[in-house]
């Protein structure tokens, strides 16, 4: 993630959650809302219900691989936050990324691939 900065504090996370909008796409839910830095800034939650530490850890991997490899497309200046729904836990890298395609397609924040 080159041009993309974490979030990490709860009262940004809790931000996008009541005042961004959100789409969801098979095994993701994403929030997004423009932010006034010249850069993104990128969020991921994986609550317990996914499943274990070592599950939990792969499906944030499989997120962030995915969010890298479509970051030159995305629109600037955007706080998002990706959510994985507990089917997250079953699937693969094509899966979650053609979920994460989808749902930042029809949020507007990439144009077509």
């Amino acid at each position: 993630m080159k041009k993309t900065v974490s979030i990490k504090e709860n009262k940004d996370f809790k931000r996008l959650y009541y005042r961004g909008k959100s789409v969801a796409a098979g095994c993701l839910v994403v929030y997004y809302r423009q932010n006034p830095y010249p850069f993104c800034r990128l969020g991921l939650t994986v609550s317990a219900k996914v499943g274990k530490a070592v599950v939990r850890n792969r499906v944030r991997r499989l997120i962030r691989e995915s969010y890298r490899i479509m970051e030159d497309g995305v629109r600037k200046s955007m706080d998002i936050v990706v959510v994985a729904r507990s089917s997250a836990a079953a699937a693969d890298f094509r899966a979650v990324r053609a979920s994460l395609s989808e749902a930042f397609l029809r949020a507007g924040l990439i144009n077509g691939e």
